[in-house]
């Protein structure tokens, strides 16, 4: 392992750190959306309103020196309130491209499924391609670019719904829930006078945060990880109780989940409780489950447990 890896490795620490001044007793979530931050994926947060969504964005955004933007998706938002659009202007007798929210770098789409599916494409191209169209014009997106969606769970009235094809875009579908008494008492005695996240500070430069994504790309993972992988995506193929399994784009995603958590736990090779860990949040939001395993109150995640309680977990030696 080089000097320069190591002092990525301790910026990954002064990041979570940051992070957690902000947000208390959600240390999983956070560490988990710095995951698929360095792995260069996104993340659907699916919760209740008030638990810190928004908030954990912008510690992300402000941490990072990233420009923050906010989408409040409604059901009247066109495609062009998220990408931009080109306006006429006379004095130069040519169009402008106004850029929209999507060229931000750290992007919070808030309550994405209250909008169009026309709308919510538009999101979904530039998280797939890194990439929008405007007036067929392909506009590259900025680097580091980092989608954190939002949906609630509890009101579907009006709603659109994520179809599997548009979940699967996402890295990893997290909840936060709801804190513990005493870490409401922090949360109060933090902000009786101030917000933490009016002092935070910047720990690295967008720049610093690109060459860190590039280091996550040189962890290292054996043939018999990328085959333990691959074994469990398969197994949610052809699980019982599972109508559509996880496609190749979740063994992907999972390997790159892993190399980003192994790298933040300081080294540059995963072991397979990286992958076991890794694997629910990562594979269950791209399944869909019979519904015989619904009456039987299973869901997503504990299918996943039951693939990974089958599958041989590999052993290196030497």
């Amino acid at each position: 392992m080089t000097q320069q890896t190591f002092v990525y490795q301790e910026k990954a620490d002064q990041l979570l750190q940051n992070i957690q001044r902000v947000i208390i007793g959600k240390d999983e979530v956070t560490k988990l959306s710095i995951v698929a931050l360095l792995s260069g994926g996104h993340v659907l947060l699916e919760d209740v309103p008030g638990v810190g969504k928004t908030m954990l964005v912008r510690a992300l955004a402000k941490s990072l020196n990233c420009e923050f933007k906010r989408i409040q998706f409604t059901p009247d938002l066109l495609p062009s309130d998220v990408t931009g659009v080109s306006i006429y202007n006379p004095k130069e007798m040519e169009f402008e491209f106004r850029p929209g929210p999507i060229l931000g770098n750290i992007v919070l789409a808030d309550e994405i499924n209250r909008t169009s599916p026309k709308t919510q494409s538009a999101l979904l191209e530039g998280m797939e391609e890194n990439s929008i169209t405007v007036d067929g014009m392909s506009v590259p997106l900025k680097r580091p670019f980092f989608v954190m969606a939002t949906q609630n769970p509890i009101e579907y009235e009006g709603t659109y719904p994520l179809p599997e094809a548009q979940l699967d875009r996402f890295l990893m579908k997290l909840n936060m829930g709801y804190p513990s008494p005493q870490e409401e008492m922090d949360m109060l005695n933090r902000t009786s006078h101030s917000h933490p996240i009016d002092q935070i500070e910047p720990i690295m430069t967008q720049e610093e945060l690109v060459q860190l994504q590039n280091e996550i790309d040189n962890v290292f993972v054996s043939q018999s990880l990328q085959r333990y992988i691959v074994d469990i995506t398969s197994g949610t193929r052809n699980h019982p109780q599972v109508y559509l399994g996880a496609s190749p784009r979740g063994s992907i995603a999972l390997m790159k989940a892993a190399k980003a958590y192994a790298f933040i736990h300081n080294r540059d090779y995963i072991v397979p409780d990286d992958v076991k860990y890794l694997a629910p949040f990562v594979l269950s939001h791209r399944m869909i489950i019979t519904s015989e395993s619904k009456f039987e109150d299973k869901d997503e995640k504990m299918i996943v447990e039951e693939v990974l309680a089958q599958t041989n977990v590999p052993i290196d030696r030497g």
